[in-house]
C-alpha cells in the first residue's frame, strides 16, 4: 500500500528504511585463494622435507658403510706398506663423481661433495693404519 511519500505528500515520519534480505544458513565461506594457496605450499613443503629426513637417513647408512671399507683399506695398505694417499686413485674417483651426475648439482658442487668425502675417508684409513700399527708395536 502506498503512503504518502509515495505520492508526494507530506509525513512527519521519516520514509522506512527497504529491509535487508535474511541471511540464510549455509556453509562458512571458503578461504580467500591466497591462504588455501599458502596451506597448499606448506604441506608440500613438510612433504618435502620429511622426504629429505628419510633420504638424509640413507645418505648416512651409505657413508657409513662406505667408512667401515676405508678403515679396513687401512688397515691393509699398513699391513702391506701402501701408501695411504694416492692421487691418481683420488682423480680416478672425482672424475668418475663428475661423468655419472645426472643434476641437478653442478660438476663442481658434485666435486666439492665427494672432495670432503674422500678426506674424510683418508682420515679413517690414516686412523686405522696407526691404531694397526700401535697394536703390533
Amino acid at each position: 500500500m502506498a503512503d504518502e511519500h509515495d505520492i508526494g505528500g507530506k509525513s512527519d515520519r521519516p520514509p522506512a528504511a527497504p529491509s535487508a534480505p535474511a541471511k540464510r544458513p549455509g556453509p562458512a565461506p571458503e578461504p580467500r585463494p591466497e591462504a588455501a594457496v599458502r596451506q597448499r605450499g606448506e604441506a608440500q613443503v613438510e612433504d618435502l622435507r620429511r622426504r629429505i629426513d628419510q633420504i638424509d637417513d640413507q645418505l648416512m647408512k651409505l657413508l657409513n658403510s662406505r667408512s667401515a671399507c676405508a678403515v679396513e683399506i687401512g688397515r691393509l695398505k699398513r699391513q702391506i706398506g701402501m701408501p695411504v694417499y694416492q692421487p691418481d686413485r683420488d682423480k680416478w674417483l672425482l672424475d668418475r663423481a663428475e661423468r655419472n651426475n645426472p643434476g641437478p648439482l653442478d660438476s663442481g658442487a658434485v666435486r666439492r661433495v665427494f672432495e670432503r668425502v674422500i678426506d674424510e675417508s683418508r682420515r679413517l684409513e690414516r686412523l686405522a693404519g696407526e691404531v694397526e700399527g700401535t697394536k703390533r708395536d
